[in-house]
């Protein structure tokens, strides 16, 4: 990387089509901020206080099932709701524009047992998951007045995730939100451009570069990418061309699979701690039209900074100016690249 790049710069986000300010110099800068509370992994394999562990009663009244594996159910308190009354007569203004939206909100557990992550479970337990969010994305995107199938996770209280439990959420909507629309934007510029696709142009460029790249298996490339905001990001890239889950074989399943449990093993042992983050896919959008442009992918945003306690804030000029960040992205993937792939916190 040229020294260039030690000194305050700007970096051109591709996907999002926006600049992020990098500012390395500003890491030797003393720390009298906030300091957390470090997470370890919970030992207990069930929580009688758990409104996601096998028969226990949600927070809504319902009992969960003595599941084994994969669970999913309709979320007890909603963001969206699949039916709404007649809305009123619209403003009169532009400026206090509103309009009527639809969606369903569903809660994917990925375990039973209580005490484990993604990043303590098998390659085996994490191909059930896969199975499961192609599964909801087909049946869920497959509804007529469903225009986009987010699946995500919240990992940590750090990152607002009410129960420890692991488990993930699907919001599904009837528009196509701001991030994937903007991404669907760049996507479809680039390839009316070049007739190519946008990621795997980045792809290639990445591989060749090599300096930002933290591991990759024969399906998936895991990287820290160029324009990356949060410190240690991460962006998880399909070597195929491919739109969406359902659309990957079963080897490039089980390299999924791979994937995800070697990166959040590499963020838990990074601090030995249970890494907080946001995790989510972003898919071709279930709007009933082609999407040639799509390129699957999973974004990871972890605001760790310096060790398990001290996060980054998004925060004044984030806030006001746009996204900033201070270790460079090719000092992130060194590190990540450094961390063992076995856990800290051996499953019992």
């Amino acid at each position: 990387m040229s020294n260039n790049w030690q000194y305050p710069h700007r970096r051109w986000n591709s996907l999002r089509q926006c600049w992020v300010l990098v500012s390395p110099h500003r890491t030797e800068r003393p720390w009298q901020g906030e300091v957390a509370q470090k997470s370890v992994p919970t030992g207990a394999a069930y929580d009688s206080q758990c409104y996601l562990c096998p028969g226990n009663t949600r927070a809504g009244g319902a009992r969960n099932p003595a599941y084994e594996n994969v669970f999913t159910f309709v979320n007890d308190y909603s963001a969206l709701l699949p039916d709404l009354p007649t809305p009123s007569d619209a403003s009169a203004s532009p400026l206090l524009a509103a309009e009527p939206v639809r969606g369903l909100c569903k809660v994917l557990c990925f375990h039973p047992d209580h005490s484990l992550t993604l990043a303590r479970m098998t390659p085996e337990e994490i191909r059930s998951v896969i199975d499961a969010w192609a599964s909801e994305y087909e049946q869920i995107g497959g509804i007529d007045w469903i225009d986009y199938v987010q699946i995500f996770e919240n990992r940590g209280a750090m990152m607002g995730a009410s129960n420890p439990h692991p488990h993930g959420q699907i919001w599904s909507t009837s528009f196509i939100p701001d991030e994937p629309a903007a991404e669907t934007a760049a996507q479809r510029e680039h390839l009316a451009r070049t007739a190519r696709c946008l990621l795997c142009d980045y792809v290639a460029t990445e591989l060749a570069a090599a300096e930002r790249i933290v591991f990759s298996n024969d399906h998936f490339v895991v990287l820290v990418p160029w324009w990356a905001v949060w410190p240690f990001e991460v962006l998880l890239l399909s070597r195929r061309h491919a739109g969406a889950l359902p659309e990957f074989a079963s080897d490039e399943r089980d390299a999924l699979a791979d994937a995800l449990r070697r990166i959040t093993t590499r963020f838990d042992n990074l601090f030995e701690t249970s890494f907080p983050y946001t995790m989510g896919f972003h898919q071709s959008p279930t709007d009933g039209n082609a999407h040639p442009e799509w390129h699957f992918h999973a974004h990871f945003y972890p605001p760790l900074l310096r060790s398990a306690t001290v996060r980054k804030f998004m925060v004044g000029f984030e806030m006001l100016g746009m996204p900033q960040r201070d270790i460079t992205p090719e000092s992130a993937a060194n590190r990540l690249r450094a961390c063992s792939e076995t856990h800290f916190w051996p499953r019992k």
